[in-house]
């Protein structure tokens, strides 16, 4: 463990309001004061960057509420999306006719070491995590 990491997890939980945009910004800066204790600042805004398309994917993929949990330990950061539809996203190649669409997951694949998809009771959570070790 290296100076400035939290020798224990902490954690950031949120629950979203159904289609409220708003709470992206709200999201971004609750995360980055969440990851000052990490002192990896390329890293943070890179999990700033993703939390904001998995959040994002929840408000306007589906029409319900969603919960965001953001866990930061020794390890590294991981960082969940429940949403309470069962529907699992689909991965696109990002298409330059699409204007800004299509390009979140993609962009989670691309930039996270670990992402995935896992179901539960009465929808889906859609995770990211980054390594404290990676540069």
């Amino acid at each position: 463990m290296s100076a400035g990491e939290p020798a224990q997890a902490v954690s950031l939980r949120r629950r979203l309001g159904r289609a409220d945009l708003r709470a992206v910004p709200e999201v971004r800066r609750q995360l980055r004061e969440l990851l000052r204790q990490w002192g990896r600042p390329g890293r943070s805004e890179i999990a700033e960057l993703l939390t904001s398309e998995l959040v994002t994917n929840a408000l306007v993929h589906t029409d319900h509420d969603a919960v965001l949990t953001a866990t930061v330990g020794p390890r590294g950061l991981r960082v969940e999306v429940r949403d309470f539809v069962a529907r699992r996203p689909r991965l696109r190649v990002p298409n330059a006719d699409d204007g800004t669409h299509g390009r979140g997951l993609f962009l989670v694949q691309s930039l996270a070491d670990a992402w995935g998809v896992r179901a539960h009771g009465v929808g889906k959570a859609v995770w990211f995590e980054l390594d404290a070790g990676a540069a």
